[in-house]
This record gives structure tokens, sequence and C-alpha cells, in this order.
């Protein structure tokens, strides 16, 4: 590697720390070094700018093997104390790349990484075995364009640098069905754990934002996500098959769902049979006109259980926790717990969907039945609401274990007439008004601590952040 013009000497201040993730940074002196502090799950041994390997911030000039060489050159570190690579402030353009473990991709202030428009920078793969099909097309998909399969230890984090997606061309493509493959993301990561992302923005995303799957250790924190809210497909955070995940003080703006809960689709995600579990979602502010808050499906043919959410707000936002399925789906949506929604201007206020329908081709099988029970809702506020909720479950496999408590609904002045539209569902209510459908029976004030949430910790609330700490000269 060439010699270093940014870092020459890195110092490493370890301190063991719980909370959220935070960076700070100051000049030293005239001779401009540069203290760069932030809070990780690793802190790292070397470091290096995309400067080094010839990388150019203008815009214009396209940085895919600069970054690509950077990450390979630095990946032989990796049982060295790892290493971070540095994007300063500019403009790199650059198509997909590949990750590695033990490294940070650490963006400064008013670094942008502009994702390349030409489609020959885009490499095609396989479809996710958990879905047999892309979501566009039936063949493969395009790679993401931050990428990596069986890592460890991975960081995308910085002081608010940008990832810009530039996803108007794809989404064209989407609407005109020009697309031979399904839409690239933001970011994914495959087969990997321990994984943070963390304080930055992305924006336009071809389709899905930030998307693990198969995955586990997963802590995304701090991310603005931004989309317009027609664009098509561009979920901000997409948890698929993965274990042990907190998601918190992250703001979406979407065209879908701000946060979409998967584990793969029909009979492809039955026999992959790796669920989602131990999700945690914390201090979520979405909005999203046209999808949830929180979706649940509709791809959960793995199963999804123990999801715990909580301060959740939404704004203009088509409903606050959505589970979609539908027969042939199969799997599994149970032991959810929500506590403490705040939401305004929204079309409903729970959403269970049992006819969803978006199969992956014909061969699904019309005996498998998802499970759908233990949902559990408490403390919620919620104004200028269209309608309360729509519980739809199915015919000869209702929803059951469906529980609410102390839910205030403040509907709008041109409301339907009937707040409520409850089929194939069975639970229980306290201290929700409006007066629930008949199929959720009023359990009395007595009860209204009820649809207890779990005490317990989960093991992604046990690991602890490091304060690390360097000084660049450049």
């Amino acid at each position: 590697m060439e010699k270093t013009s940014w870092l020459l000497v890195v110092i490493l201040v370890v301190v063991l720390l719980g909370g959220a993730e935070g960076r700070k940074s100051r000049i030293l002196d005239e001779s401009s070094s540069y203290e760069l502090e932030y809070k990780a799950i690793s802190c790292r041994a070397h470091s290096a700018s995309i400067k080094d390997f010839g990388g150019v911030g203008d815009g214009k000039t396209l940085n895919t093997k600069a970054f690509q060489e950077a990450v390979n050159q630095l990946s032989q570190y990796a049982s060295d104390g790892g290493s971070q690579l540095i994007v300063p402030a500019g403009q790199w353009l650059t198509g997909s790349f590949n990750l590695t473990s033990h490294f940070t991709l650490f963006l400064q202030k008013d670094a942008v990484l502009l994702a390349s428009q030409e489609i020959n920078e885009w490499a095609v793969i396989d479809p996710l075995p958990s879905y047999g099909h892309g979501r566009d097309a039936a063949g493969g998909r395009y790679i993401s364009l931050l990428f990596g399969t069986n890592l460890t230890d991975v960081i995308i984090t910085g002081e608010n640098g940008t990832i810009d997606g530039q996803g108007a061309l794809w989404w064209q493509k989407f609407h005109s069905k020009k697309l031979k493959y399904t839409r690239p993301y933001l970011i994914e990561l495959m087969h990997s754990d321990n994984i943070q992302i963390s304080n930055l923005t992305l924006v336009n995303s071809p389709s899905w934002n930030i998307h693990p799957v198969y995955s586990s250790n997963i802590i995304i924190q701090g991310i603005t996500i931004l989309a317009p809210v027609k664009s098509p497909n561009t979920d901000g955070i997409n948890p698929d098959s993965c274990t042990n995940i907190r998601l918190e003080d992250n703001y979406i703006v979407s065209g879908d769902d701000c946060v979409a809960v998967k584990s793969g689709w029909d009979e492809y995600g039955i026999k992959y049979g790796m669920p989602t579990s131990q999700l945690i979602i914390r201090r979520l502010t979405c909005i999203s006109p046209y999808s949830a808050a929180i979706a649940l499906g509709s791809e959960m043919s793995g199963g999804i259980q123990d999801v715990r959410a909580e301060d959740i707000t939404a704004i203009n936002t088509e409903s606050g926790v959505r589970i979609k399925t539908a027969v042939g789906r199969g799997g599994f949506v149970k032991d959810v717990y929500v506590k403490g929604m705040t939401l305004h201007t929204m079309k409903w206020v729970f959403w269970m969907t049992g006819n969803y329908g978006s199969h992956a081709d014909t061969h699904w099988d019309p005996n498998a039945l998802p499970e759908i029970k233990r949902i559990n809702y408490r403390d919620v506020v919620a104004e200028n609401v269209s309608m309360a909720a729509r519980l739809e479950g199915i015919s000869g496999d209702p929803f059951t274990g469906i529980c609410m408590s102390n839910v205030t609904i403040s509907m709008a002045k041109k409301a339907k007439k009937y707040p409520w539209t409850c089929t194939d569902i069975e639970g229980i209510t306290s201290g929700v008004q409006p007066t629930p459908c008949q199929l959720l029976p009023d359990q009395g004030p007595e009860k209204s601590e009820m649809c207890n949430f779990p005490t317990e910790s989960l093991p992604i609330d046990n690991i602890e952040m490091q304060r690390c700490s360097y000084i660049l000269n450049y």
C-alpha cells in the first residue's frame, strides 16, 4: 500500500460503555492534525484514506476500483487489530464494492458516496435462497452498493456522512417494466455476525435501504433515511432471517415500510427455515403515507418471533404496526410486543392482513397456513385517524392472542363510520377507545396494565460500545 498521507499515528482509547453510538471531531493545531472520536463495537489498529488509493471526490471520477483496492489491502490487518477506511468530505462516485471482516468504513462530515448510474457497474448475483426469485423480476438481482457475505465485525459509520443511491433512474425502469433483474439495495450484509451501521444519512435508494440477511448481532442506530414518499419499494431497514438485532434512534421518510421484518417467501422461505427473532426497535420516527411504520411480513415464511418495539412515532403514515401474510406463506408471527406508540394522521392504527397475496411463483402450497398469535399492544395515543383497526385473519386459521390496553384513538373529522373491522381474530382489550369490535372483548379498566412488555433483556442489549479515538495527520 502507498505511504499514507492521512494517518501516521493511531491512538486507540478503549472505554467500555453502553448506550447509543456517538462521534465528535476537532482540529488539534495548525499542523492539521484531526482528532476523531466515535463509539463502536470495535476500534481499529490501522487506518487509511480512500485518497491513498487514488480516490477522487469530485462527483465525476469513478472510484469503484479505488474502494475495492482499499478494502482488499486493508483486509490484511484483520488479524492485527482490524482496519478503517476514511472517506473525507467530497462526492465519491462509485459502483458496488465488497466489504471485509474486522473493518470500519467511516464517512466524515460532508462525505457523500454517490452510487453510479452505469448499469454495468452493478454485478448480477443469484436470488436469495429463501426467496427463490427476485422481487422485481424472476431472475437474479443487482448486487448492493455496499455488500458483504460471511463476514464478522463490520462497521459502517461516520459523522453523518451520506450515501446517495441516485435512485430515480432505477425507479423509472421499475415503473416502465424495463428491469431484467431486481434493483440493488444500498447496504446488504449476508451470513455475517457483529454488524454496526450508524450515524449516516441514506437518500434515494434504488429499492430497500438496509438489508441484513441470514445474520446475527446487529446494531443499526442514528440513521436518517430519506426517499420520496411515492418512490417504489424504498423500505428503510429490513432485517431478514436475522437474530439478535437492535434498531434505535432512526428517522425514516420512505415510499414503503419504514421497518419491514422478513424471513423468506412462500415455499422457499419455508424450506430455508430461518426465522427473524430477538428484535428490538426503539425510538423510531417514521413518515410513510402509503405504508407502515413497522411491517411484519409479508415475506415471513421462515417465521418471526420475539419482536419488541417501544417509543415509536409515526406521522402521516398509513398504519402503525402491520402484519402482512397470506395462505401459502406458512411460517409464524408470534410474541410481538409494542409499547408507547405516538401516531399523528394515520389511515389505520392497527392493521393485520391475511390475504396479502404476492406469491413468488405458482408453486406455493395452499395448505401452508401462517400462525399469528400473541400480538400485544399497550400505551398507544393516536390522533386524526381515519380508522382505528382493520384486522383480517384467515378463515379456518384465525389470528389469536391479540391484546390491546391503554389505547386512545382520536378519529379524524372525515373518519370511517365504523372505526373497527374484525374478521377471523381472537383477543382481549382494556382501556381502548373507541370501543373495539366484539371479537376483542373489554376486560375492564382494572386490566389496563395487561399486554405486558417483557422485562428481561435480550443479548443484543448486552453488547458494549467502545470509545474509539484516532489522531489523523493530513
